[in-house]
C-alpha cells in the first residue's frame, strides 16, 4: 500500500510544479505581454499585436484563463487520487478477509 501512496504523492508533486508554470507566456525582458508586435510581446492576435492597454488586458485574460484551467485540473486529479486511495483501502480489507478465510480452511484440514 505504501508503494501506491508514494506513487500518488510523487505524481501530485509533479502536478503542483506544472500548475505553477502558468507563466509560460512571460517575456524574457524584451517587452511585456500584450505590449505590441515588435516589442517582444506581440504575435498573439490583432488585439495583442496592437499593444497598449487592450493588448495587456487581453494577455492578462489569457493568463487568468489558463491559470483557472490548470487549477481545475489539479482539483480533479486530487479528487481522483482520494478516490483511488479509498479503493486501495477497500481492496486491502478484502485481501485480509480472504487471507483469514484461507487460514480458517487451512486450520480445519
Amino acid at each position: 500500500m505504501n508503494f501506491y501512496l508514494a506513487k500518488a504523492s510523487k505524481s501530485l508533486c509533479s502536478i503542483k510544479t506544472s500548475a505553477m508554470s502558468f507563466n509560460r507566456f512571460k517575456s524574457d525582458g524584451l517587452g511585456n505581454l500584450g505590449s505590441g508586435a515588435g516589442k517582444g510581446g506581440g504575435g498573439g492576435g490583432s488585439i495583442r499585436e496592437a499593444g497598449g492597454a487592450m493588448g495587456e488586458r487581453e494577455a492578462a485574460n489569457e493568463e487568468e484563463y489558463f491559470y483557472i484551467q490548470q487549477r481545475q485540473q489539479v482539483e480533479k486529479i486530487k479528487k481522483d487520487i482520494e478516490f483511488r486511495k479509498a479503493e486501495i483501502e477497500k481492496n486491502i480489507d478484502e485481501i485480509n478477509k480472504a487471507k483469514a478465510e484461507l487460514d480458517k480452511i487451512g486450520d480445519k484440514q
